[in-house]
């Protein structure tokens, strides 16, 4: 042969049969790239600063980059579980809780299917309460009304408006509009980093309490989290291991940067006059809720909002596909079909219910998801998985694909990580 033969490291293809022959189509390193930062960037952003402010700029900018290092790995470690289950079993699609019930059986993929539904649950009520605070603070504000309208009611008016669009809207629709709004959270971001670091105090570099950063694990792990697309971005990539890498590394990276910038800049805006606000102890002090007000100027607080509102309803848009799709699949598995009003009632009423009476419920609902279903999902079943298929001949028989070094140390790491989240959170319930 006179040309050199390139390796194949694909594991399989995606072929479609077009023109009376078959094309080849496959995903593109971009294009999952794209998908894992569109993912990781959400509304989990907004709750940063409330839980790094006590630690300070230094501690938490450490803490973050500690804490996107073990959501990659374990995100590797979900690409590699996919790819061993996908060579073993001959197929080319699987999702999350399809591979944990593969390798740890029913009594793993029910334990799975509860944590994944308190993660939707908790992040649906978050988002609803959040953003309903915003909406109804801004129509407040820019109506110059007196009497600020109970939370409640910026909570019912958000599931209106939103809630609507989702069930009336067709996906087309909602996937433009989706768009759009991710652009105006983009231009609104790099607003608010160009007018906050004009604003920047250097005093707040000097904050540093390492005690404090314990509080904020949770609700950064939340918000690094990407791990249910992961068996969507293997399957894309056929299997082929480069690209996969390539794609969560940078895919990660690029939120973790953002993570870093927002963080410093929110943090650094920090006033005395706009920590005084900070007068009850029991209660989350968010920075944001001040800044919303014009405390660092009119058009950042403008942005502020805007940014604000976009990232909590392109999250919330998300989450509700992710939940409507959880519940179709259950459906489709009891042979019991559901149609579309029963369907987006079960999504959509109990969050609304419990973030009715509870509007201020929003980083509780962050740190709960952070250190019960997150855990599980992203932590404690990756490493189990993992440990049961290196014990397993059927995968290790062959071709055996590792995305992570260190082997068994690596995994104890991983489920020490995640079990310190749930042991510390519970303890924070019962105020041991």
């Amino acid at each position: 042969m006179n040309k050199q033969e390139q390796p194949v490291t694909r594991l399989f293809s995606h072929l479609k049969f077009d023109d009376n022959k078959f094309q080849h189509q496959p995903g593109s390193v971009f294009g999952n790239t794209a998908l894992i930062v569109g993912t990781t960037i959400g509304a989990g952003i907004i709750g940063l600063p409330a839980v790094t402010l006590p630690s300070g700029i230094i501690p938490s900018t450490i803490l973050l980059i500690t804490v996107w290092l073990y959501a990659l790995i374990s995100g590797l470690l979900v690409a590699e579980l996919t790819l061993n289950v996908m060579r073993v079993e001959g197929i080319s699609h699987i999702g999350l809780l399809a591979i944990i019930a593969k390798i740890l059986g029913k009594p793993g993929a029910r334990i799975a299917g509860i944590a994944y539904i308190f993660n939707h649950y908790a992040l649906l009520v978050a988002y609803m309460t959040e953003g309903g605070k915003i909406l109804i603070t801004t129509v407040d504000q820019v109506w110059e009304l007196e009497h600020i309208s109970p939370q409640w009611v910026g909570t019912v008016s958000f599931f209106l408006v939103f809630g609507s669009l989702m069930y009336w809207g067709k996906d087309r629709l909602v996937e433009k509009i989706n768009g759009i709004f991710i652009i105006i959270l983009l231009i609104a971001f790099f607003g608010l980093l160009i007018l906050g670091g004009m604003q920047f105090q250097n005093s707040q570099l000097l904050v540093q309490n390492w005690q404090s950063i314990g509080n904020a694990v949770a609700v950064i792990y939340v918000a690094m989290f990407f791990h249910s697309i992961v068996p969507l971005v293997v399957t894309q990539l056929e299997g082929d291991i480069p690209k996969i890498r390539q794609s969560m590394i940078i895919g990660s990276v690029i939120p973790l940067f953002m993570f870093l910038a927002w963080n410093a800049v929110i943090l650094g805006c920090m006033t005395p006059d706009i920590l005084s606000h900070n007068l009850e102890n029991e209660k989350v002090f968010d920075p944001l809720e001040i800044l919303r007000t014009g405390q660092s100027g009119e058009w950042f607080a403008v942005l502020l909002s805007i940014f604000s509102e976009f990232a909590i309803v392109t999250s919330f848009i998300g989450i509700t596909y992710g939940l409507t799709d959880f519940f179709q699949d259950i459906s489709i598995i009891t042979k019991s079909e559901i149609s579309r009003l029963p369907l987006y009632s079960l999504v959509l009423l109990p969050p609304l219910s419990l973030g009715t009476f509870n509007p201020t419920i929003f980083f509780h609902a962050l740190e709960y998801t952070g250190a019960f279903s997150a855990s599980i999902l992203g932590g404690i079943m990756p490493a189990l998985m993992s440990w049961k298929q290196s014990q397993t001949p059927e995968f290790t028989n062959g071709n055996y694909q590792t995305l992570v070094p260190g082997g068994k140390i690596t995994l104890i790491l991983i489920m020490v990580g995640a079990l310190f989240l749930i042991c510390r959170q519970i303890l924070v319930i019962y105020q041991f």
